[in-house]
């Protein structure tokens, strides 16, 4: 069966990139590291290629390019956390090495990728049948940077921010 296995476009520190990722989430490793051939637009021989990695345990692919490509927020990286304290540390993780935060649990690291920090719970209470809880922990997500979790369940159960 096919899979499909998201590849980033780096500009020669494809390896540099893999080694954060998997430093900063866990479940996470590299597992083949690909060098040239032969020189060529990608970089001398014997230089890195090609990393593959997994994020969270999701596989992904980066590739040096040749040439340094944009990343856009058409697509980002999603990661599921646990709680609060899993959200806080990678959130904190990224910053720490040269991310920058967006908006809604968005930030960007250092080569520009877009990454979407999640506490799973956001995905309950989006998915309620209650719709004005659900509204109510929408409108308080979109006010946030980091997602915290305590004022979104407030948010959803209708209590006032204390």
């Amino acid at each position: 069966m096919p899979k499909v296995v998201p590849c980033m476009w780096f500009n020669g520190d494809a390896e540099e990139a893999a080694k954060l990722y998997t430093a900063l989430v866990p479940n996470s490793a590299i597992t083949h590291v690909q060098r040239n051939v032969s020189d060529g637009p990608s970089g001398k021989e014997g230089s890195v290629l090609v990393v593959e990695f997994t994020v969270a345990g999701q596989p992904l692919v980066a590739l040096n390019g040749g040439m340094k490509m944009e990343y856009t927020h058409a697509i980002s990286l999603m990661i599921h956390c646990d709680d609060q304290t899993q959200v806080d540390s990678v959130w904190n993780a990224f910053l720490a090495h040269g991310g920058k935060e967006e908006q809604c649990g968005w930030l960007r690291d250092r080569w520009g990728v877009a990454w979407q920090v999640v506490p799973k719970v956001m995905f309950e209470f989006l998915s309620s049948p209650d719709r004005a809880a659900a509204a109510r922990a929408m409108q308080a997500m979109m006010k946030m940077v980091k997602l915290d979790v305590d004022a979104l369940r407030r948010a959803f159960e209708g209590k006032s921010a204390a």
